[in-house]
């Protein structure tokens, strides 16, 4: 998982993209919203500026950048200084798991699943948003990456890697969820617009379940 870079020397202007971008910031939410289990003991890995996890109701997080953990923890999250890879929460700590977008900036894709797959209970769930890079606006993100400091670090992956990728690390029931269709700037005042399935929004939502015969053994 990437450490301090942009996302600590301008994490202010990471922040105010939500809300230079309000509509797009309310399709993803809905996104996650829509496929949101009833939860008690919930943690977003990557919670950045706490944009997403405030909104949710997920009060604790993880963020390897200080400058994000300031900006989370003024929102009320509490966060710690960790990474996706290398969780510091003990075995089924959690009822649900939320990774949005980071998974384009972990290291090891297969590490950070079969973690949050340690770290959930026996039929708890896992949220991965991502910027799916096999659609046609993924494609134009991956194409001018270079042109952001943000996203110049990132691999993007497409919803096939994700799907793939948790289901060699035990999950189950896999379903999706899309959303930022037609352009990167939704028409501001449009109500969210969100489909299920995945292959055509730029922003897809992958949930996952533990399931509860799962025996529980050293990852």
């Amino acid at each position: 998982m990437v450490r301090p870079g942009p996302f600590d020397t301008r994490a202010a202007e990471y922040d105010r993209w939500f809300d230079e971008h309000r509509a797009v910031y309310a399709s993803e939410l809905e996104a996650v919203r829509s496929l949101l289990p009833e939860h008690s003991r919930s943690i977003e890995v990557g919670v950045g500026t706490g944009r997403f996890a405030q909104p949710l109701g997920i009060p604790l997080g993880v963020e390897p950048s200080a400058a994000m953990r300031e900006i989370a923890r003024s929102r009320g999250i509490e966060v710690v200084d960790a990474v996706a890879e290398d969780l510091p929460f003990g075995d089924a700590s959690f009822d649900l798991l939320l990774i949005v977008t980071t998974i384009c900036f972990v290291d090891d894709v297969d590490r950070t699943l079969k973690e949050a797959h340690r770290v959930l209970t026996d039929g708890g769930h896992i949220l991965v948003g991502l910027l799916d890079r096999d659609t046609e606006l993924g494609r134009k993100y991956e194409a001018r990456k270079s042109d952001s400091e943000f996203y110049s670090l990132a691999r993007f992956r497409s919803s096939a890697e994700v799907l793939a990728a948790l289901e060699r690390a035990g999950f189950g029931e896999l379903t999706s969820a899309q959303a930022v269709f037609d352009s990167a700037t939704e028409p501001e005042g449009s109500p969210p617009r969100v489909e299920s399935g995945h292959g055509s929004g730029l922003f897809v939502v992958v949930r996952g379940c533990r399931a509860a015969s799962d025996a529980r053994a050293p990852n």
